[in-house]
């Protein structure tokens, strides 16, 4: 009880004028203590003498420290600053009372005043000698006290660097946290000591290093580390059973210092083995400006995140189309809590030609991002008609009516799963791709585009959502191949890809994005389970499922025959598609569509089958197609 009354005390800082107070009293027993050195304990001196000068001190040292400011610190939280603060505030005193004490001297002003300047050498090293001694006292009854009110977390900092000094300095000013040790790679700190404490080298780090000095975690302060290297110092930690945390970059430190609650644990996007990519929002800010935007599907992941990177900009109208009203008013809800002006949020479905025509015919758009589609392969492949009727068909009316409003861009989001498509879903996207190049050859204003990319962190569909809710479930994580394998990329990246290619190209392009490599889903599950805290397989296990109807153990950015050339982006690129004869394509498209009305799901799978010969079906029952 009286710890916790101490504690709550000591979290108040106590008043900088107490402190203040406080030095002025132990300059006073620093200039007793003077006096009586140099007359070697004996106490052998005019007392009265002492006790005339003591007020003249007091004055001078309070005035001092009061100007400089050494009581304005953080008594727990000393560092060298105060250290040199307190230099500076006994150093000018003693300088001034030593000038004083040479012209009272000199002219025999006043007999009393007279100081040996042993004894004023003397005062100055003790008093420097005890301010500091009592910073570091009150600082080591403060750790001492709070450490034992709360758990203390045993912490190594991976990272002998300046980033390294700085990280353990933020932590070292936390109570809760006590560093046992640096890690470096490099062999001429390894051995050595910083504030005293050890610098180990990786090879140091053990199971039984953990055990023993009982260590929690350990925070990665290696600034611009390379994913790949990320990806393996994590992979190899989180098999010790501890949690890995990561300091963010400099540039997102606050006022440029570092605080210990900015130091976040490693997330899964972090371990993307690949490397993020910033596009020149100059561009974009320049395309958008004063335009009239629709963007379809607007409640969904992707289409909520252009939206909100939209809504930074200068634009004339932003229309959010979607036919989910539940997420599209969250949406209108958060941008309304922004401050968001001008955008309009209309519930609908882009298969309904009528109230899309009333749309275009209202707002008369400049661009359009059209994002709405189905994407959930095995639902897909269950609901052909739905899949044809949203992703198809909805993308050729909107398509259709960018041309005849004569909308300056259109910009479709497409997907990796259709390149060399297995399943409904890839195939019904890619005969999108398709009919928008069609019309992009015959259109003299509206300038086409698709981006092409793989999967998002995060999406709804996404994998890594779903291993959060069996991890929060307690588990099995559900894979369905252990080598299947996957591009990933996070949502504001994709967006920032969409908005950058609607500013690209002269129209019929299909922009692909450098993911970097593909990542095994079973990898992926594996650091899920431990950045949560977790064992594998002890804790949470990871069952194998098998592969479902129409999914691929490999996606790919490019179908065969396909090549790129580069852009002035090097991370984005162009496919360079197979020719196609438009005339011919658009008729089999149109005809799938109306086809499909009839509700003959193999029939409208037969033709999709007909207009992209590349698409053979995998662990399908429309597998019998293709015989």
């Amino acid at each position: 009880m009286f710890r916790e009354l101490l504690l709550k005390y000591l979290r108040k800082h106590a008043s900088h004028w107490l402190i203040l107070v406080i030095d002025v009293i132990l300059v006073c027993l620093s200039f007793i203590l003077a006096y009586t050195i140099r007359f070697n304990t004996s106490l052998d001196f005019d007392i009265n003498k002492l006790l005339y000068q003591l007020p003249f001190i007091s004055i001078i040292f309070f005035i001092s420290f009061w100007l400089i400011g050494t009581n304005k610190g953080i008594i727990r939280h000393t560092d060298t600053r105060d250290v040199f603060n307190i230099f500076l505030g006994v150093t000018l005193p003693t300088l001034i009372i030593t000038f004083f004490i040479g012209i009272n001297n000199f002219f025999q002003l006043i007999p009393s005043f007279t100081i040996p300047k042993t004894i004023l050498l003397t005062h100055y090293f003790i008093t420097i000698f005890s301010l500091v001694i009592s910073r570091l006292i009150f600082k080591t009854l403060y750790r001492t006290v709070s450490s034992e009110l709360s758990n203390t977390i045993n912490t190594i900092i991976y990272g002998a660097g300046d980033s390294g000094l700085i990280t353990y300095k933020a932590l070292n000013n936390d109570t809760r946290y006590n560093i046992i040790g640096f890690i470096d790679d490099n062999k001429n700190k390894i051995g050595k000591k910083i504030n005293q404490i050890n610098i180990y080298s990786k090879k140091d780090i053990t199971k039984s290093f953990i055990e023993e000095k009982e260590i929690t975690e350990i925070v990665i302060s290696i600034q611009n580390i390379e994913p790949e290297k990320l990806l393996l110092l994590t992979d190899t930690l989180l098999e010790l059973g501890i949690k890995v945390k990561i300091v963010p970059p400099l540039s997102s430190w606050i006022n440029g210092g570092l605080d210990s609650k900015q130091i976040k644990e490693v997330k899964i996007e972090d371990l993307l083995d690949r490397t993020t990519i910033s596009l020149d929002n100059k561009i974009i800010k320049k395309d958008i400006n004063e335009k009239t935007i629709i963007v379809t599907g607007a409640a969904g992941s992707i289409g909520s995140e252009i939206s909100r990177q939209i809504s930074n900009y200068n634009y004339k109208q932003l229309i959010l189309i979607d036919q989910a009203e539940s997420p599209l008013y969250e949406l209108q809800q958060e941008l309304i809590r922004k401050g968001i002006k001008n955008f309009t949020v209309i519930v609908s479905d882009v298969k309904d030609i009528v109230k899309m025509e009333q749309i275009f015919s209202k707002y008369k758009p400049n661009k359009i991002y059209h994002v709405a589609a189905y994407k959930h392969v095995p639902l897909m492949e269950e609901n052909p008609y739905e899949a044809i009727q949203t992703n198809i068909k909805g993308t050729k009316n909107i398509a259709d009516l960018s041309i005849k409003y004569k909308a300056e861009r259109f910009v479709m989001v497409s997907t990796d799963k259709a390149v060399n498509p297995t399943n409904v879903m890839g195939a019904t996207k890619r005969i999108a791709e398709m009919y928008v190049s069609c019309l992009s050859k015959r259109s003299t204003f509206t300038k086409f585009t698709t981006t092409r990319f793989g999967n998002v962190l995060g999406s709804n569909g996404s994998v890594i959502p779903l291993f959060k809710k069996q991890i929060e479930n307690g588990g099995p994580l559900t894979v369905t191949h252990k080598d299947i394998t996957r591009f990933f990329m996070t949502i504001p990246e994709a967006c920032q890809l969409v908005l950058e290619a609607g500013t690209m190209g002269d129209g019929g392009e299909i922009y692909i994005f450098d993911m970097g490599k593909s990542v095994k889903i079973f990898d992926i599950a594996k650091r899920m389970i431990h950045l949560s805290g977790l064992k594998y397989p002890d804790d949470i296990d990871i069952e194998i499922t098998g592969l479902r109807p129409g999914e691929k153990l490999y996606e790919e950015l490019l179908a065969d025959g396909e090549n790129t050339t580069p852009t002035y982006n090097e991370k984005i690129m162009i496919a360079k598609t197979q020719e196609i004869d438009e005339k011919e394509v658009k008729l089999k498209i149109e005809n799938l569509c109306k086809e499909n009305e009839s509700h003959n799901y193999e029939y409208s799978v037969k033709l999709m089958k007909g207009i992209v010969p590349e698409y053979i079906s995998n662990n399908s029952t429309y597998e019998s197609l293709d015989k």
